[in-house]
């Protein structure tokens, strides 16, 4: 390697170069990675086969001739030959803290039947019979007749004490009876702004299934749990996370009673991750002279609840549902009616509530699925950017799983980044037997537009929404490449003009795009002299594997500031 290479990969000794003089050797680094492809995702040195680690930053990104400067008698060493150096990966879109809570609970997510859900319930009822709820998530919609499980159906499992499932995607609830009466919800309930109770057509007496903010008729007389039990569920969430390789994560609707805990866990330095959270915006208000307060309210979150790894860089606003359930909001009709989908915010006060939130420099995480709730948020961020200027903050809009080709081109011009799941973005059953019949085939034939996003110009962050799927980023990175799942079988892309480009736009999706949209790339993001060592060490090249064995790869280490936490017994 050639002293002027060393001097430009190292940033170290461009002084000692201009007068002639030779450079001092290098201090020996704690880390050593090197002999392997390495993924930087630094536009101004994207390859490179090694780097160094000392003190927790980077010090060296090269070559591995270069690198054996940085290598001394205590160094680790880690040979990364067939595999691949990253930047740890960004989640830009996942719950942290209520998916660790619901790890605790009752899991449905692997049942692909209605007897297999109603057996794992009863499994549950039996196992905690002091339980004064049987609870869990998971359900997936598409086993129960019109995604609507019944309350008679829980009650033959659990007729004792009350019993409630939140669904997969998180926009369905089911109750049995008792939890019903729990919550007082009876024929006579209305349905609350931003839900809907699900009802017998002759009775008009609640079936047992709740969408969207109708879920809170129920939930809010569970138990609400401990900060200790806070605390181990965000514990046990990120050392999942870290499992995959992810070092940085956007908690995507936090409550404040959550972030105490993670404040309490960043003091006791026992958050390896970094994160970021969106604070719950309250969707429940009534009228535009509201938002005032709550912006006052996020923005002293903001001040409050900071630390080495925690910050409050957001807050969430819901729009609409699922698709799947039809609570998603479209600029059209489902098929078979004149239904469109109820908003969860009234237009006006969502417009208000960003024009506010923009003015105090305050980002925003917009949950979107239909058409219509992403033309809502566009045309608000439009109006903020017109009244505050241009250079507002940076907000983003998740899932997009339905966009009209209108809307497209504004991502770019607003600065809205598109927070895609890749992970969904394949003809699934549920996309089959729920999506299409609802929609139709001419808006079916547009569901997530990744490609077209990416041709625009959009800005994509990825995300899991784990725990609604899997955390893991690899699969998803393969199907927002392939646009099939990653157990299907060998054949055509679905809908192939929404395929993303390569491997390393889906790469910067995770590793320098979430940074920025998370308002740490000074700090993370790339493989960068100077940056903390936030890395991940996978056991194969993606971009010299077939597109369709990415999912195959495994991590094998996952650094934060220069220190292994995955696996958590292998050397620091």
């Amino acid at each position: 390697m050639s002293a002027l290479r060393w001097i430009v990969t190292s940033g170290l000794v461009f002084a000692f170069a201009a007068n002639g003089q030779a450079p001092p050797a290098p201090q020996p680094a704690e880390l050593v990675l090197r002999g392997g492809a390495v993924f930087t995702a630094d536009a101004a040195n994207p390859t490179a086969t090694a780097a160094a680690v000392r003190g927790g930053r980077i010090v060296y990104v090269g070559d591995d001739e270069g690198v054996g400067a940085f290598v001394g008698a205590a160094t680790r060493t880690i040979d990364i030959a067939g595999g691949m150096l990253l930047p740890g990966f960004h989640d830009s879109h996942v719950h942290i803290a209520a998916g660790g809570l619901g790890l605790a609970t009752c899991d449905l997510s692997r049942d692909d039947a209605a007897d297999a859900v109603l057996a794992s319930i009863a499994a549950c009822a039996r196992d905690n019979p002091s339980s004064a709820w049987v609870r869990g998530r998971g359900w997936q919609l598409g086993v129960f007749p019109n995604a609507n499980p019944t309350r008679q159906q829980l009650d033959a499992v659990v007729p004792d004490r009350p019993a409630f499932f939140m669904s997969a995607d998180g926009h369905s609830g089911w109750a049995n009876t008792r939890a019903l009466a729990s919550g007082q919800v009876t024929a006579a309930t209305p349905d609350p702004q931003g839900g809907r109770i699900e009802r017998d057509a002759a009775t008009r007496e609640p079936t047992g299934t709740l969408r969207d903010l109708a879920v809170g008729l129920v939930t809010r007389g569970l138990p609400p749990p401990s900060d200790a039990e806070i605390k181990a569920a965000i514990v046990r969430a990120i050392a999942l996370a870290n499992s995959f390789g992810i070092t940085s994560v956007h908690d995507a609707n936090v409550p404040e009673v959550m972030m105490g805990p993670y404040l309490a866990l960043d003091r006791e330095k026992a958050l390896n991750a970094r994160v970021t959270l969106a604070a719950q915006f309250n969707l429940s208000l009534k009228g535009v002279d509201e938002v005032p307060a709550e912006v006052e309210r996020i923005e002293r979150l903001r001040q409050q609840y900071r630390g080495a790894r925690l910050a409050i860089t957001a807050t969430k606003l819901g729009l609409d549902g699922a698709l799947e359930a039809q609570t998603a909001a479209l600029l059209e009709p489902y098929v078979g009616g004149d239904d469109r989908g109820p908003t969860l915010m009234p237009p006006d006060v969502f417009a208000a509530a960003i024009l506010a939130l923009d003015r105090a420099g305050i980002q925003t995480h917009i949950h979107s699925i239909g058409d219509r709730a992403t033309r809502i948020a566009l045309d608000a961020f439009e109006a903020a950017r017109a009244a505050n200027g241009p250079d507002g903050p940076a907000h983003q809009i998740a899932h997009l799983q339905l966009v009209h080709p209108a809307d497209i081109p504004r991502f770019k011009p607003l600065r809205v980044s598109a927070n895609i799941q890749g992970l969904w973005a394949y003809r699934d059953e549920e996309t089959q037997e729920l999506v299409e019949p609802a929609i139709g085939p001419e808006r079916a034939a547009r569901l997530y537009p990744l490609g077209s996003l990416e041709r625009a110009g959009a800005t994509l962050v990825g995300g899991s929404d784990w725990s609604v799927t899997s955390m893991n980023p690899l699969p998803a990175i393969e199907i927002a490449l392939t646009r099939r799942g990653a157990r299907q079988p060998a054949g055509p892309a679905w809908l192939p003009e929404q395929v993303v480009s390569s491997v390393d736009a889906m790469l910067n999706a995770y590793t320098i795009n979430g940074a920025r949209q998370q308002l740490h790339d000074n700090e993370t993001g790339s493989i960068t002299v100077g940056k903390a060592a936030d890395l991940v060490v996978l056991d194969k090249d993606l971009k010299s594997i077939p597109v369709v064995d990415i999912n195959t790869a495994r991590v094998l280490h996952t650094f934060i500031d220069g220190v292994q936490v995955y696996p958590r017994d292998a050397a620091p």
